[in-house]
């Protein structure tokens, strides 16, 4: 083994530092929030300063939240446009990045250009709504689906991916009689887990955290999805539907201690999806992003 220089050993200790330091603020504030969400209002309020372990204990903000049928309407709805839209998502990609990855296709090469050039240059946020309007899904469902149906970036990474696939298993698939379809379902995806893994995850974490698109095209309250409801409750402060107590102090303090309970209610569920797709996350990512 090369014996290390000093200069080496205390490159490596910065390094060291550095991690640790970003791990604290990066950990520090969802502890924070934790840590407000379950303390004692009253104690909460009088509190100042860092806050490292929680000030009593109370649930009673997990309760209220969870009272809140506008919350759980949220949950519900933002479901449904996590699963159908990253479902929708990952194929309309895996579509665009086969037929893009065959060496054969004709005008590839300019659609590719046509697909970049939108990383670029967007028509904006008023013709996008006139789009959407006079393609009847305003106050739908669907105009928080179909508009980000595809990602040119995504396109790009699973385009990659595919192309490192070998020639040969789709020649030997062809000679069998399979056709397109069935070698991108049954030979490239399968092939392509690592990639598609994490394309769920940003898919998935972009329609979870979605709040623009409900705030620009939806108008009926039983549509909006979960970060809808967190925006009122946080920048609006409208915690009064999820306060049966008739003191207005009581309201007061546990109107604070409701905003973090919400906070961690809407982010916890897709904090538990990253452990079960991490170990696909680096692989994934360096598969479609360097090509051999």
């Amino acid at each position: 083994m090369m014996k290390r220089t000093a200069g080496e050993h205390v490159f490596d200790a910065l390094n060291a530092l550095l991690l640790v330091l970003l791990s604290i603020a990066t950990l520090y504030p969802m502890l924070y929030v934790l840590f407000s969400s379950v303390s004692d209002p009253a104690q909460l309020l009088k509190h100042r300063g860092l806050l490292f372990l929680p000030q009593g204990f109370s649930l009673d903000a997990y309760k209220a939240v969870f009272r809140n049928p506008n919350i759980i309407t949220g949950y519900v709805n933002t479901l449904f446009y996590v699963g159908v839209g990253t479902t929708l998502n990952i194929l309309m990609t895996a579509l665009a990045a086969y037929g893009l990855s065959r060496k054969h296709v004709m005008w590839k090469n300019p659609v590719m250009f046509m697909i970049v050039f939108t990383m670029f240059f967007g028509g904006g946020l008023i013709p996008s709504y006139l789009l959407v309007q006079n393609l009847g899904m305003l106050d739908t469902r669907w105009a928080l689906i179909i508009p980000g149906a595809v990602s040119a970036y995504y396109i790009i990474i699973m385009r990659t991916a595919f192309q490192g696939i070998p020639e040969s298993l789709e020649e030997s698939a062809r000679i069998d009689g399979a056709n397109d379809f069935t070698i991108l379902f049954r030979i490239v995806l399968p092939l392509s887990m690592p990639v598609i893994a994490v394309m769920v995850l940003f898919y998935g974490v972009g329609h979870w955290n979605s709040w623009f698109g409900a705030l620009i095209y939806l108008r009926d309250r039983d549509l909006f999805p979960l970060q809808m409801v967190l925006r009122e409750i946080l920048i609006q402060n409208n915690t009064e539907k999820m306060l049966t107590s008739t003191a207005t102090v009581e309201k007061a303090q546990v109107g604070e201690t409701i905003k973090y309970a919400t906070i961690m209610a809407a982010t916890l569920p897709i904090l538990f999806l990253y452990p079960f797709l991490q170990k696909y996350f680096v692989k994934g990512v360096l598969i479609g992003a360097i090509k051999e």
